[in-house]
């Protein structure tokens, strides 16, 4: 059972509905240490392959070797501008397909159906592809060409659901599924008819007999069309957690936080422009936070001239921020915002109008009559009265549905999971939790941020499940 149906999830199911990767015959991969490794057994699937001999010494924009090699395999020389084909050839071996199910809130493609349609990925358009269907070929059927080499969200969500639906993988996936519980119980606790199920529904050479085999007992509903709610459990050997972290917004913990006039979501200011709710008359819109989804709410702002104060903790020549680490030529609208930070601020005046940054402040309250109150590093205070307040510092994922919110699965297991600082420990070549064996976790909970390092994790889950499950050629 897969938990999430965002790329992680549709790239784990192509795997395990026996769509198989193979080194290509005379394709020439640019690194020549890779290449000569890739030629000793070209008869062998890349899943049935040592990963971790395959991936050594490979380097490039992420943590994860599985990652590395999975996305050099697809797109040899890309972060040299390249456009070389793939070295990788799928062959379908349906007697290799592993039952699953693939759980999700949404349509398949996650949260990005969350995210306002007309956004540009912060990716190169073809790093957003999956498997076997590059995604510049299926954007030339639509007529269409990416700007900027980057796509639209829309766009992606559309890809991510003709993806499976020409990959055949929709009969795995059930939408509109909320999960609240997943825990481990033991097999001779659950019902003969769940036990039945189980067993033709396995591969592996479970002793179901043996009360002590542990299972997952996975419990939730299911929200039908009348929008009522229709409780399941399901029981598995192995569950993977690709649920991203999406789901919730970070909040500041200062007072008046909760008020009506704060919110978390870019989404909430193109309601309110969208309901005339606020308008080039409004008082300032305050956006707090220096990441791109507040760069995002800050062009959005300057498209509709609507004032905008911002309010971020960053210096802005501070290297960390995501702004000075993004090429100009390819992100003209986000240099255009840092530009702003940085020319217009509060002590001095800058040729943007209706746009003024607090660099190095943080809020200390709300008020209940939309003032707002700032301290610099220095300790000075500002007031400003505000239309509306969005937060925008980040998310974290939501685990309520684990034991203890799964912090002790986290890498630091006395602080909460966070995708950036303290993701899940897994083991680097099979993404299994080295906490709890059976549990898997991909893409964000994993500390891949990026869809087109997501995949290498999907990968790595696909080849231990298949030896586990015994499908592996001699």
């Amino acid at each position: 059972v897969f938990l999430g149906n965002g790329p992680s999830g549709i790239c784990l199911s192509y795997l395990l509905s026996g769509y198989i990767p193979y080194f290509k015959r005379d394709s020439l991969h640019p690194n020549p240490i890779l290449q000569r490794k890739l030629e000793e057994a070209p008869d062998v699937s890349i899943l049935d392959q040592d990963l971790e001999y395959l991936s050594e010494g490979l380097e490039g924009r992420s943590h994860s070797p599985v990652a590395l090699l999975f996305d050099t395999l697809q797109r040899p020389d890309t972060d040299f501008g390249g456009a070389a084909e793939s070295v990788l050839t799928w062959w379908h071996e349906a007697d290799r397909a592993i039952p699953h199910l693939v759980l999700g809130r949404n349509t398949p493609g996650g949260a990005w159906h969350s995210i306002e349609g007309s956004v540009v990925t912060l990716s190169r358009g073809e790093w957003m592809g999956l498997p076997d269907l590059p995604f510049k070929d299926w954007l030339k059927q639509k007529r269409r060409g990416l700007r900027n080499n980057r796509a639209t969200a829309e766009d992606i969500a559309q890809y991510y659901q003709h993806y499976v639906l020409k990959k055949g993988l929709q009969k795995n996936f059930r939408s509109g599924t909320v999960v609240t519980s997943v825990r481990k119980v033991s097999a001779g606790s659950i019902s003969s008819h769940a036990q039945k199920d189980l067993q033709e529904n396995s591969d592996s050479l479970w002793d179901l007999d043996d009360e002590s085999t542990e299972v997952f007992q996975v419990d939730g509903f299911f929200k039908t069309g009348k929008g009522d709610k229709e409780p399941f459990s399901v029981y598995a050997e192995n569950v993977v957690l690709a649920t991203g972290t999406y789901d919730s917004p970070t909040w500041l913990g200062v007072k008046g936080e909760n008020l009506s006039y704060v919110h978390h979501q870019l989404s909430a200011l193109e309601e309110a422009v969208k309901n005339s709710s606020i308008g080039i008359m409004s008082d300032p819109v305050l956006i707090v936070g220096a990441g791109l989804t507040a760069a995002d709410a800050i062009l959005f702002a300057h498209h509709c001239n609507i004032p905008v104060i911002h309010v971020f903790r960053r210096r802005v020549t501070d290297p960390g921020l995501i702004f000075n680490q993004l090429p100009k030529m390819m992100y003209p609208e986000y240099h255009k915002v840092h530009q702003m930070m940085k020319e217009q601020t509060a002590a001095c005046a800058g040729p943007y109008e209706c746009y003024v940054s607090l660099p190095e402040h943080h809020v200390l309250s709300f008020g209940k009559d939309k003032k707002c109150i700032f301290q610099d590093k220095n300790g000075c205070q500002k007031v400003y009265k505000v239309s509306m307040a969005l937060v925008l510092t980040g998310s974290n994922p939501n685990l309520s549905f684990l034991p203890n919110n799964g912090i002790d699965l986290a890498m630091d297991s006395d602080q909460p999971v966070n995708p950036k600082r303290n993701p899940v420990d897994v083991d680097p070549f099979t993404y299994e939790c080295t906490q709890e064996k059976g549990l898997y976790a991909l893409g964000p909970l994993a500390g891949d941020n990026f869809v087109r390092f997501v995949q290498g994790g999907a990968l790595a889950v696909a080849s231990s499940l298949l030896k586990k499950a015994n499908k592996n050629p001699p």
